[in-house]
């Protein structure tokens, strides 16, 4: 199996990358900045809470509404297109004395602006890497995706302080044109996947939903995916549960920071196992990724409960090998459509668990919350497990997914490929 050395040899793989990491930066940039700017003009902490909350809920529908444009157009164009949009709204926010609504209905077009971007983006990776660097590249693009929004949160504060909240969105900007340019000079031209005229946008949704519903292994793997509703109730109620730690502010980073560098540890281990492994592995994964959370019942100290965040942040490092299956396992025409869907479903099961898990923590202790969806949580897993080992047969070993394989284009020389 390749290294990690051999990414850096793809220059179009480089270019993905640090376009990636730049943008998920700003974004953090980018969410600090607002806060502060809204806080500071309206002093509401409920308007600020909402401004933010606005930079998530537009995945809700520009995923299913969007990502359909990864597969109608040159995902190179999508991607280019997308970051200058951006640019350009950002810019727009960032300037003086913008009415507070306006404001959020920039904000809300700059996230809808990101679902084709991200769907193409994921699209085109297993085009740029066709062969077993692709598991690598997926566990390179997770890591640095958690140290760039650990790093630009941390940055962006600074960056506030320093410049105010207008020349921080200036900043954002600025990122989403380095991302644009790097796409535009270092990825090579391919073609759609299928003419824009060939079918009407509503027949790539319903495709699309019909591709992943009526394929049992791609809706066990979505299953899987949105288990994650009930382990990210320990990282969304950080704040209240450090405070019944007595300890502050810094047990809160502490515990953002277990969660994210587990998850990057846990990636980085599990990209190095073979295909058969990381699939005999998955399920099992996301049981543990909650089950970790069931001791916090006993209400351990800080040291102990960042133990069991960053093992529940390990764990989860399933998603990378259930991404990378859905992916190679959706035909290449319908591939941002799916995936949109996916990433949809995903943020709809993380939104409830996180609104259920605050309603909960109001009138019950915080730690008990964070216990009780980690039980849930070994439950739904559990389901989605079986769900797995009972559609996907084969594939459980690596083998061919009783859905056949998934016929792609290369896209450098134009050979197909096929994947089980």
């Amino acid at each position: 199996m390749p290294g990690y050395r051999a990414l850096t040899q793809d220059r179009e793989f480089r270019a993905v990358l640090v376009a990636h990491v730049v943008s998920v930066a700003g974004d953090q940039f980018a969410r600090v900045a607002l806060t502060v700017h809204v806080y500071d003009r309206t002093a509401s902490a409920g308007l600020t809470a909402l401004t933010y909350a606005l930079t998530f809920l537009p995945d809700l529908l520009g995923g299913p509404l969007l990502s359909g444009l990864a597969d109608r157009f040159a995902r190179k164009r999508v991607m280019v297109a997308a970051d200058l949009v951006r640019v350009a709204l950002l810019l727009l926010m960032a300037t003086p004395g913008v009415p507070l609504w306006v404001l959020a209905a920039l904000l809300v077009q700059v996230q809808f602006a990101g679902a084709p971007h991200g769907a193409a983006r994921a699209a085109l990776l297993p085009q740029i890497l066709p062969d077993e660097r692709y598991p690598l590249g997926q566990a390179v693009m997770g890591t640095v995706t958690q140290v760039a929004q650990v790093a630009g949160f941390l940055a962006g504060g600074a960056l506030v302080a320093w410049l105010g909240p207008g020349l921080v969105l200036v900043a954002d900007a600025a990122t989403f044109a380095v991302s644009a340019l790097l796409a535009g000079v270092f990825l090579l031209p391919r073609p759609a996947p299928h003419s824009p005229h060939v079918r009407a946008w509503p027949a790539d949704l319903v495709g699309g939903a019909r591709l992943v519903w009526h394929d049992r292994p791609l809706r066990a793997l979505v299953a899987l995916a949105c288990v994650s509703g009930f382990y990210i109730v320990g990282e969304a109620l950080a704040a209240p549960y450090a405070a019944g730690l007595g300890a502050g502010p810094a047990g809160v980073g502490m515990i953002f920071g277990a969660y994210a560098a587990g998850a990057a540890a846990g990636m980085l281990l599990l990209a190095r196992l073979g295909e058969r492994r990381q699939l005999r592995l998955m399920p099992w994964l996301a049981i543990a990724a909650c089950a970790v959370l069931i001791p916090v019942a006993l209400r351990p100290g800080l040291p102990v409960s960042l133990v069991l965040f960053a093992l529940s942040g390990a764990a989860s490092a399933y998603h990378l090998t259930a991404n990378t299956r859905f992916v190679r396992s959706v035909p290449d025409a319908s591939r941002g459509q799916a995936f949109g869907l996916a990433v949809t479903a995903l943020r709809v099961s993380q939104g409830v668990g996180v609104a259920l898990a605050g309603t909960a923590a109001d009138t019950l202790a915080v730690h008990q919350v964070v216990a009780a969806a980690g039980a849930l949580g070994v439950l739904a897993a559990s389901g989605a497990a079986v769900v797995w080992w009972l559609s996907a047969g084969p594939s459980r070993s690596g083998g061919s997914s009783p859905s056949g394989a998934a016929s792609r284009s290369d896209g450098r020389d134009g050979r197909q490929r096929r994947y089980g």
